[in-house]
């Protein structure tokens, strides 16, 4: 069965379990990316979060990339009680609490699967504790794609040696220490800036899973892709909490079987991301594969960052005695 058949069957089988009617909640969803059922991760979460709370009598709308403001404007809305739910920057969150940020490290996680069993033997309660003082529930940590790799405009890359006369635009200071430690440069670029600052040599690459370019039409002047398999690529689903109090428990338990069932559906979307390469490939984007050798490179090189970001004490060994290994 073909992935949008499959959803289409989870939308079945939500709406013939629908609840007695609950008085109407206007849930406001703030996207992060187009409307792309095929592509998108985080709109796979979005869409089927509204679809599990619409099914069970609680309207919920969803908003375009934008439409309510940008990363800041967003989470100042949603501490404000302002916007319900936002797929927000993950990063953003962890300047709430920075048990969060561990997850946007590189090669710290092998995958969702470990980040998954951590989330919920406590990091996630953990996070919330941090969160939820200053307005903000954090329901889920949305996977974007496959692990997140070095795209260029210039070159291919095999070796950290060939990072050295690229710039790479950075989310923020953390990712310039990454690039640091791979022998080059970043600069700070909002993402709605990225494509003048790549056409422009302001930038020359950056890090994300492999869709993102396709995504926001970036295909025209990137030219080359390494998967090097930094990281997982995240965005953060968040309530405001002043809202969410306000709902009956019946009300809170929809919302957060709405999270768990958007979750499973973001997922198996996942799972389904094995022509992603090649989807790249036919966009005109040169594929580089790391030799063993190149990519433990990359590894050793990048995890002394691991100890050096600012987080709560004790965070990382949390996440460590939760992943069970």
């Amino acid at each position: 069965m073909s992935f949008m058949k499959h959803l289409g069957a989870v939308s079945v089988a939500v709406a013939l379990s629908i609840a007695a009617p609950l008085s109407a909640q206007n849930v406001k969803i703030a996207l992060d990316s187009a409307k792309d059922l095929e592509n998108s991760g985080t709109y796979i979460w979005a869409h089927t979060f509204s679809e599990y709370l619409n099914a069970n009598g609680m309207e919920a709308e969803e908003f375009e990339r934008g439409a309510l403001g940008d990363e800041a404007e967003k989470m100042d809305q949603v501490q404000q009680g302002l916007l319900e739910v936002s797929l927000s920057d993950t990063k953003r969150v962890g300047a709430l609490d920075g048990n969060i940020i561990p997850l946007t490290l590189p090669y710290l996680f092998p995958d969702w699967a470990t980040a998954d069993r951590a989330l919920a033997n406590g990091m996630l309660d953990k996070i919330n504790e941090g969160t939820t003082p200053q307005g903000v529930r954090v329901i889920a940590n949305v996977a974007l794609g496959s692990a997140a790799g070095i795209f260029n405009t210039k070159k291919p890359v095999n070796t950290a040696a060939d990072m050295a006369d690229l710039r790479m635009r950075a989310l923020d200071d953390a990712q310039i220490g990454v690039y640091q430690l791979w022998g080059t440069n970043g600069t700070i670029v909002a993402w709605d800036e990225v494509p003048n600052a790549l056409q422009t040599g302001i930038a020359d690459g950056y890090l994300n899973p492999p869709m993102v370019p396709i995504m926001f039409g970036h295909t025209g002047f990137i030219k080359y892709f390494t998967n090097a398999k930094v990281g997982l690529g995240s965005r953060t689903a968040i309530v405001s909490e002043d809202w969410f109090q306000g709902l009956s428990p019946e009300q809170q338990k929809i919302v957060m079987d709405g999270a768990a069932a958007a979750t499973k559906a973001n997922r198996e979307w996942l799972a389904t991301r094995t022509s992603e390469l090649d989807a790249l490939r036919e966009a005109g984007i040169e594929v580089t594969e790391l030799t063993p050798e190149a990519w433990a490179e990359f590894k050793a090189l990048s995890t002394p960052l691991h100890n050096t970001v600012p987080l709560p004490e004790g965070s990382l060994a949390a996440w460590q005695a939760a992943i069970g290994e």
